[in-house]
């Protein structure tokens, strides 16, 4: 075994105990159990699931999804998709607007590489760059996003979402490919509400939409509420972090991903410092007041973080504290952002590394 000073990565065989920190660790047991618990309760319910793969941005993990039961895989930008069209991925939905030459030009290559390639848009101005750039030889098929609550993108109301699913079928570059939404947690009944409508006035004008079609982990397994979906995307669900036990997703046991940190100081009694700050430990609170969860320490409070420390408030702990050179495993509050700032992941199974991820779509952001 190489135990040179300048190896960073780690190798089957190595045990997590013994690992340079910080770095993220993916319980390959945890990870499996994840995977099949979620397409078990789709297949349940009829569901078709597409996994995002922003959580994990590793073709490897997308690949086990789909050999699970997932139809496609869901990315956030063209990057992302190049890359997992590369490790022969067909099926892929871009849920985000692509606007501007230089993106629409990569998206056109990216159509003619793979056969079933969709993206989203919720405006005139979004359908009109697409279809001026395809044809009709290779059109291009389009989702209408709709805001069903969450605030974000998305046209605001079913006859809005009627009106552009036409505007896109009277594209000879384009193809009306269905109806998206990215919801509120717990936003069922809005999601039902405005597809059933925007369905009825679809079905007036003579328009098939071949899919509907929601999303989040938060909601995940509250999917057959708004019976009116035929298919649901998340990607957290594949980790679990912090924000989906507070959810109620998931408990402590079912997150894969820990963040491995060192305790590199104990200026006093009450303050360890560690060496996981901003850069492995995301800053993104997710409306929690901390930064992470710091297992067997539970009175343990991550208050703050710069670049290189994550500084950890003990003075609600017992007796027993962490002590200088010690190990410590964090549930980070949010797991995808986790993924970007890593060039690779180590996953393990019982404490020894089993094999080592690079993370493909790293700071693929366009």
């Amino acid at each position: 075994m190489d135990h040179s000073p300048f190896r960073v990565s780690a190798r089957p065989g190595d045990r997590i105990a013994e690992l340079s920190t910080p770095r993220p660790i993916i319980d390959e047991t945890r990870l499996a159990a994840n995977i099949e618990r979620a397409q078990r309760y789709f297949d349940e319910h009829g569901i078709a699931f597409r996994p995002h793969i922003k959580t994990h941005k590793i073709p490897a993990l997308a690949r086990a999804q789909v050999e699970a039961g997932a139809r496609g895989i869901n990315c956030q930008k063209i990057t992302e998709a190049e890359v997992f069209a590369e490790a022969g991925f067909d099926d892929i939905l871009i849920t985000f607007n692509i606007i501007g030459d230089e993106k629409i030009a990569r998206l056109k290559a990216l159509n003619d590489r793979i056969s079933a390639l969709k993206v989203t848009a919720d405006s005139a101005e979004t359908v009109k760059g697409l279809a001026d750039a395809f044809t009709a030889e290779r059109p291009l098929a389009v989702m209408v996003e709709c805001d069903t609550g969450a605030g974000r993108c998305g046209v605001q109301t079913p006859e809005a979402a009627a009106e552009l699913a036409a505007l896109i079928a009277a594209q000879r570059s384009l193809r009306f490919a269905g109806l998206m939404t990215y919801p509120r947690p717990a936003g069922h009944e809005a999601v039902q509400a405005f597809f059933t409508r925007a369905l009825a006035l679809l079905a007036q004008a003579g328009i098939d939409c071949p899919v509907v079609s929601s999303g989040g982990s938060p909601s995940l397994f509250e999917a057959h509420l708004a019976p009116v979906v035929t298919e649901h995307r998340a990607g957290t669900y594949i980790y679990n972090d912090r924000s989906l036990i507070r959810a109620g997703h998931c408990g402590q046991g079912d997150c894969a991903m820990h963040i491995l940190a060192t305790v590199v100081s104990r200026p006093t009694a009450d303050r360890a410092v560690i060496d996981a700050g901003s850069k492995a430990l995301t800053s993104d609170l997710l409306g929690f007041a901390d930064h992470g969860l710091v297992i067997g320490y539970p009175e343990a409070v991550i208050t703050g973080l710069s670049e290189e420390h994550g500084v950890i408030d003990l003075s609600a702990c017992g007796a027993e504290r962490p002590r200088i050179g010690q190990k410590l495993l964090i549930v980070p509050n949010h797991t995808c952002v986790i993924s970007n700032l890593f060039d690779e992941m180590v996953f393990h199974r019982d404490g020894v590394v089993t094999r080592v991820e690079p993370v493909a779509a790293r700071g693929l952001v366009w």
